[in-house]
């Protein structure tokens, strides 16, 4: 059973949304992925806020661009935690979605990760369902020694080459 939504307003959403799908994947979260237009199609998406807890959702992923209503309509709704990502716009150039899901008035918090961070928020739904999995939370910290385990082989590359480095 999917442990986390994923939902977007349009397929150009798709490259930023599938990186939090892989890297779900790479915890070996379920998930499930949909397209739906809080502005287009409001019944569907009040089905799928609705519907959301009884489906096994416990946190949704919710990209959106421009006006962005599609994060804070699913935290009006949905119970448990949404992380809203902002979308990069040519207009505004994200700016536009990123005030969109922060400012959400008090009593309806979107946690919010950066304009196109897709990794960020499916890291940031895994942490939050690790509070409750330990075999997940131990994948996080693997997680974490694997990236400070490329920083190290990036600065050893950097010293091969000549470049005098921080002594540590």
């Amino acid at each position: 059973m999917a442990k986390v939504g994923i939902v977007m307003g349009s397929d150009s959403d798709m490259p930023v949304m599938s990186k939090a799908a892989d890297m779900l994947e790479k915890f070996g979260i379920d998930y499930e992925m949909t397209i739906i237009s809080a502005h287009r199609e409001p019944d569907i998406f009040f089905e799928y806020a609705k519907t959301a807890e009884e489906r096994g959702l416990k946190v949704i992923i919710a990209g959106a661009g421009m006006a962005a209503h599609l994060p804070g309509m699913c935290a009006a709704i949905f119970p448990m935690p949404v992380i809203g990502i902002p979308m990069h716009t040519t207009s505004l150039g994200g700016r536009d979605s990123l005030y969109s899901i922060v400012q959400m008035p008090s009593g309806i918090p979107v946690a919010t990760v950066a304009i196109n961070g897709g990794a960020n928020a499916a890291i940031l739904a895994a942490k939050i369902l690790a509070t409750s999995d330990a075999e997940l939370l131990e994948k996080l910290k693997a997680y974490s020694e694997e990236m400070k385990e490329q920083v190290v082989a990036k600065d050893k590359k950097l010293q091969e080459v000549g470049y005098k480095n921080y002594s540590k």
